[in-house]
């Protein structure tokens, strides 16, 4: 798999999306929370736009980074949905090795195999619906975290991961013949820096892409 140069600056905020983009919770101190992440990641100090704002509470930072990182993630796949078909990926895989079958322990309670298509149309529905919970990503300023917020957080943190793992093992090439490395790479590096920080994903999950993430956090 080729790689490219991871680049500095962050432009992977205002393309089309797979659906269309949340915002920050607005209840809580999200949007001026935002307003941090946008200056510090135009400063293009990656290592700096992740880490916790001084006095800021940790669950805020990672419910609104928790946002933006979907966002992220729909930007992208919007750039692949001709490519990435029920055809062309009939399964969600990262390689010959990895292979991802969906159940969101409610609806689906036994995983089941799934083209990548609707594996990501799955995990998008399933993360939505929990930033649209206010039990679990309170909207109401003072509103209590649950006491399983940061588990929610790793979840959804850990399933992102599997569509960049299958973006790169799958549609490297396309991405790369739509001049879009640099916006991938990028993404990329600010997401594993971000769960790196917080350590949001376990290693053997990360094994898909384990030297690329190797190369990030050693920068």
């Amino acid at each position: 798999m080729t790689t490219h140069t991871l680049s500095n600056f962050d432009p992977c905020r205002n393309q089309k999306t797979f659906r269309p983009k949340k915002s920050a919770p607005s209840g809580s101190k999200g949007a001026q929370l935002q307003k941090h992440i946008d200056a510090t990641l135009g400063s293009g100090n990656l290592r700096e736009a992740v880490k916790l704002p001084p006095g800021e509470d940790i669950n805020e930072w990672l419910a609104v980074n928790t946002v933006d990182f979907f966002n992220q993630v729909n930007i992208l796949f919007g750039t692949l949905t001709e490519f990435c078909t029920p055809s062309n990926c009939p399964s969600m895989t990262a390689g010959p090795k990895y292979e991802y079958r969906w159940a969101d322990g409610v609806t689906i309670k036994k995983p089941i195999e799934v083209s990548a298509p609707k594996y990501v149309e799955y995990l998008m529905d399933w993360i939505e619906s929990q930033l649209d919970d206010e039990t679990i990503f309170p909207q109401r300023l003072g509103a209590p975290f649950p006491t399983n917020f940061r588990d929610v957080v790793k979840t959804i943190f850990k399933r992102l991961f599997r569509v960049y793992a299958h973006i790169y093992h799958s549609h490297f090439q396309k991405i790369v013949s739509l001049k879009e490395e640099a916006h991938l790479n990028t993404c990329f590096k600010h997401f594993v820096l971000f769960t790196w920080e917080f350590r949001l994903i376990d290693k053997a999950e990360l094994a898909p892409l384990e030297d690329l993430v190797e190369s990030i956090v050693q920068l």
